[in-house]
Formats: C-alpha cells, structure tokens, sequence
C-alpha cells in the first residue's frame, strides 16, 4: 500500500473498529474513525492519535439508522479526502426487537448492511484502486436470506436470524462489488468469536462481554491487517476471509443470482427517498 494511505473505519468507536484503526494508525496511515457516539467517538480519537504518535485522525459524526447522515459522511469525505485507500465497513448492531428507521427499512437491516452499501456506492469513483473490507461473521448452516425482500414482518421477527442475514447480506455485497468493481478489492472478513458491544442494550449483550471462548477487539483486528496490507493479487476479491484464508461457501446461499438479486433491492431500499 501507499505511505500514508487513507483508512476509513466505521464502528470506530470501540471493539474490532477501534482496534483496527489503532493498528492502522501504527502502521503509519492516515485514518479517519465514524462513530455514532460523540463521548465515544473523542475518545476512540484520544487511543488513535496516540498509537499514530500524535497524527491527527480524521472523524465524523453518524447514525447509520438514518441514511441521510450516511449521505452527508459521504460528502464529508469526498470533500476531505482526494483519495481513499480503504473503507472498512465494520458498524453492526443487533436489535432485539422489530424497528423501523426513518427510511422505512427495518433497523438492524439497515445499520449492518444497507448503510454500508449506500456509503460503499457514494465513494466508489473515490475508492478505484483501493479496497473494501466487510466485517460479517462464517455463515450458520442455518442463516437464509430473501434477496428480494429484507424487511421481515414484525410479527415473525426474532434478532438472531436478522442479525445472522445481514452478516450474510455483507457477503454478497462484497461478491456482487467484486464483480461490478473489479478495480476495487471488495472482500468480508470472518472476525471470529470476538468481544465487543453489537448487543448492547439487549441479552444478547451478555454474551458478546462476558463469555469465556471470547477473543479481544484486538486480535481480531490483527486477523483483518493482512486484508489491507497484503498485495491485490494476492487476494481473491469477492471472497469471505476468515484465518487468513478464503472460505468455502454454500452455493445454495452464496451464489451470483443472489448476489445481484440483493444488490438491485438494496438499490432500491436506499433510493426509496433520494
């Protein structure tokens, strides 16, 4: 990579985010870190500037439940920022409970995935030799996705199996960007069993703090630095990364009508009120 490439770290605030961008900082890059928390945020800013000795990050201030910050943070960063080198789409939440955003997409849906498409096409003339990094999870045999519709009614809406489509939903996104962008290396990452916040505020949040098989942020993070220090061609773009290895998927699931099937819907859930 460049010296001083461009890093922009979603869900920067804490856990994988933060970690990553503290590495990158390290390794000499230019980052800048999107939160949604501004005591978070300055905070997250504080440890980054630190690991980078004393260079200034970047920041920006977002709610990925509301897409018309998403549009701003992009026209913040296309007017910073002449090149970007790597977009890590990392933000993700999990929502015990069935909610609408102010778009009319349900709110996990659009925090972990169509958000991060959204931004992902509104820098993409920017991003032209650089990379995209998705930070999903391995699928569950179990995990199923209607490309078609994301939105699943609230009468048979439980948290887990949304949160597990939408880790799916950014692996097909990172498929389809390979094939639409083949001048930009889209890839997902697998973080592993990792420690964070994604729960916070729900049960669920027990288990991401306090289970034993757990991993720190920052070895996670470390398991990601080769996605954006390793040459492109060493790389298979459109692939799930997990162990520094690209995965096998199922071709039930993971395949490329899907892929295209998702990203037209996708397409239209974040122009529903352009």
């Amino acid at each position: 990579m460049q010296d001083h490439e461009v890093v922009v770290v979603t869900g920067a605030s804490s856990g994988i985010g933060l970690a990553a961008a503290e590495q990158a900082a390290v390794r000499g890059s230019r980052v800048v870190l999107i939160g949604r928390t501004e005591r978070r945020l300055a905070a997250a800013v504080d440890r980054v500037r630190a690991a980078g000795h004393g260079r200034e990050p970047g920041r920006f201030l977002a709610d990925f439940e509301r897409l018309t910050e998403v549009r701003n943070l992009a026209a913040h960063l296309l007017d910073t920022y002449p090149r970007i080198d790597v977009l890590v789409n990392n933000a993700g939440m999990h929502v015990p409970s069935h909610r609408l955003t102010e778009d009319g997409n349900e709110a996990t849906v659009q925090a972990n995935h169509l958000a991060h498409f959204l931004l992902s096409n509104l820098l993409r003339e920017r991003l032209r030799g650089g990379r995209i990094i998705n930070t999903s999870v391995r699928p569950a045999l179990n995990a199923r996705i209607d490309p078609d519709d994301l939105n699943t009614p609230a009468a048979r809406y439980h948290g887990v199996p949304v949160y597990q489509m939408t880790k799916a939903a950014n692996i097909l996104f990172a498929m389809e960007a390979a094939r639409r962008w083949p001048d930009i290396l889209s890839v997902s990452f697998h973080p592993g069993l990792v420690r964070t916040n994604v729960g916070e505020g729900t049960p669920f949040a027990y288990v991401f703090r306090y289970a034993p098989f757990l991993i720190s942020p920052e070895r996670s993070a470390a398991g990601m630095a080769p996605l954006i220090t390793t040459p492109v061609a060493d790389l298979r773009n459109g692939s799930l990364y997990a162990g520094g290895k690209p995965q096998r998927l199922r071709g039930t699931t993971f395949n490329p009508d899907i892929a295209a099937r998702l990203w037209t819907t996708s397409e239209n859930a974040v122009r529903r009120l352009s």
